[in-house]
Formats: structure tokens, C-alpha cells, sequence
């Protein structure tokens, strides 16, 4: 690798790290949450896709929530535990890797999703098995009550 190319790197990976660490909490806090209503309405707007048997129009949303919840890790850092109406529990932040794992499991279950659907006979039971129970583990566990 040229030295030129060398400094591009370096400098666009600590462009992007600096990138969220200059977020406020305010913004991180406000940005996951906004990320975790989409989700939801993605979800919601899967549901109707699927009970109309419209799976192909169905398979880009779950990609987009797939891709949501990867960014999700992102948004929890420590400074974040408090504040700006968050529903976060402590418990995300004691149990951060099986936080993080909820989070992956859910990520890549959209995935698995948008492949069953092609073959399943009951689409609403893979569809609560691969993603609106995700939902609940995680409400259940980290999110306080609303």
C-alpha cells in the first residue's frame, strides 16, 4: 500500500470514529431510539406485505431492519445510560454482551427471515419466530415498561 493510501485510510477510519464519539448524548440517544421506532414500523409494514402474500415486496424491508440492528451496537455507549427520555434499563450496560447478542441474533434473523418466507406454509408463525419475538426478548430484558 502507497504511503498516500496508507494516510487515506487512517484518516477515514478515525473521521468515522470520531464521527460518534462527537455525537451528544442527546443525538446518540434520540438516533437509536428513532432507529428502533423504524424498525417497528418496518416491521409492521412487513406483516401487511406478508398477510397480502407480497414476499418479494417484503424482502428489502427485512434487509433494512437486518441492517438497523447492526448499527444499534453502536448506539449504547456508556454515557448514554440516562437521559433524553431513554427506555434503555441498566441491564443493557451489565449485561452488554448478551445485549450485543440479542441485537446480532435479531440482525441476522431478519436475514433467515427473508429466506423462509419463500418456503414457509405459515407465514405469520416464522415471522413471530424470526423477528416479533427478537422484539419481545429484548423489550422484555432492556427496555422499561411503557
Amino acid at each position: 500500500m502507497t504511503k498516500l493510501k496508507l494516510i487515506i485510510v487512517t484518516f477515514v477510519i478515525f473521521a468515522n470514529f470520531n464521527l460518534l464519539n462527537a455525537q451528544s448524548v442527546e443525538e446518540i440517544i434520540k438516533g437509536r431510539k428513532a432507529m428502533f421506532s423504524e424498525n417497528y414500523q418496518t416491521g409492521k409494514k412487513i406483516s401487511i406485505l406478508l398477510k397480502s402474500k407480497k414476499i418479494e415486496e417484503a424482502k428489502p424491508l427485512m434487509k433494512k431492519m437486518s441492517a438497523n440492528y447492526k448499527k444499534l451496537l453502536d448506539y449504547f455507549p456508556e454515557n448514554t445510560k440516562e437521559g433524553f427520555k431513554t427506555e434503555a434499563l441498566p441491564s443493557i450496560w451489565e449485561n452488554k454482551d448478551e445485549f450485543n447478542a440479542l441485537m446480532q441474533k435479531a440482525s441476522d434473523d431478519m436475514l433467515k427471515l427473508a429466506k423462509a418466507i419463500e418456503t414457509a406454509e405459515d407465514l405469520r408463525a416464522v415471522q413471530k419466530e424470526l423477528m416479533w419475538s427478537n422484539c419481545s426478548a429484548c423489550h422484555n430484558r432492556f427496555r422499561a415498561p411503557h
